[in-house]
């Protein structure tokens, strides 16, 4: 079983859907990404959060597994995301961002983190992407996030910062931005031309696709009763993909095809509640039951 390290925001987010809300509840990218990744593999986590942090949170992620002596308590308040989904599910309209100790956040790595199998790096400044890779020792995959923040503003830092990545996870609004084209096909072109190894672009209610050099794989999203909460689902996702990973230590091109579909498991169960309930009362049987579904859902033979 591999080390697996999370660099990415641990947060207090308020959000509307029209199936409810909730206030002031755990959230943030490095959160979730753990959470997913810990029902497959041991977790270590770099963030930090404010005096005001609910003990309650710490004693949930530790519940799970997740190590925190990289989790930094400052001074001042935890980073706040206030957001709503109307019935268009796919995007969340940002009402209110308050960064508070997350804006002058420069993630330091403990010694004890230098040399993970696999790292992640989330929606961060590429900037401080770069620094981390700088700080350990370059690990057997590098997948990392990004978003239209640092796609618009520092361009230039995250292709740097993407020359150095194996895998890049976006959802498809931040893809179309960075590749300059409506076309993700030829998104994805211009962006393995200029950078990581492989690129997953997540597409919400209508699955995800990965590209390489060699191949292009698609997988639909888990066709669900109930979507209560979007919220976090694509850090679920990557932390469902990396965690199998690492669990596996396989990165085959078979072993990156079932941890897609992995992925995609852990982000379907996420959706089904606010903030990371679903989660919480997951059992890892449940997982497997899902991943054999998702497998007969997409099942057909070959031509005679």
């Amino acid at each position: 079983m591999g080390k697996l390290l999370v660099v990415g925001s641990v947060a207090l987010d308020t959000v509307r859907t029209p199936f409810g809300e909730g206030t002031e509840v755990l959230g943030g990218s490095a959160t979730y990404f753990a959470t997913a990744a810990s029902y497959f593999t041991g977790v270590d986590l770099i963030a930090v959060v404010g005096e005001d942090f609910p003990e309650a949170h710490l004693k949930f992620l530790k519940s799970r597994g997740i190590d925190l002596a990289g989790l930094e308590r400052r001074p001042g308040q935890t980073f706040r995301w206030k957001g709503e989904y109307t019935h268009q599910l796919n995007e969340a309209h940002t009402l209110d961002t308050k960064l508070n100790v997350f804006e002058t956040f420069r993630p330091k790595i403990p010694e004890s983190y230098r040399s993970p199998d696999l790292l992640f790096l989330g929606n961060i400044d590429p900037e401080l992407q770069l620094d981390v890779l700088q700080q350990v020792k370059r690990p057997k995959l590098v997948a990392c996030d990004t978003m239209n923040f640092w796609i618009n503003g520092k361009r230039d830092a995250l292709w740097r910062t993407l020359a150095q990545v194996d895998v890049l996870v976006i959802n498809d609004g931040e893809a179309r931005a960075l590749g300059d084209s409506p076309n993700l096909v030829q998104v994805a072109q211009k962006i393995l031309a200029k950078g990581p190894k492989h690129l997953i672009i997540k597409r919400g209610e209508y699955g995800v696709l990965f590209f390489n050099h060699k191949q292009t794989f698609g997988a639909p999203a888990f066709p669900l009763e109930q979507v209560r909460d979007p919220t976090g689902a694509g850090d679920t996702f990557a932390g469902g993909f990396m965690g199998y990973l690492a669990a596996t230590g396989n990165l085959s091109e078979e072993a990156i095809r079932q941890a897609i579909i992995f992925g995609s498991v852990m982000a379907s169960f996420t959706v089904e509640a606010f903030s990371l309930d679903r989660l919480r009362a997951l059992d890892y049987k449940e997982i497997e039951a899902r991943f054999r579904e998702f497998k007969r859902l997409t099942h057909f033979n070959d031509l005679p």
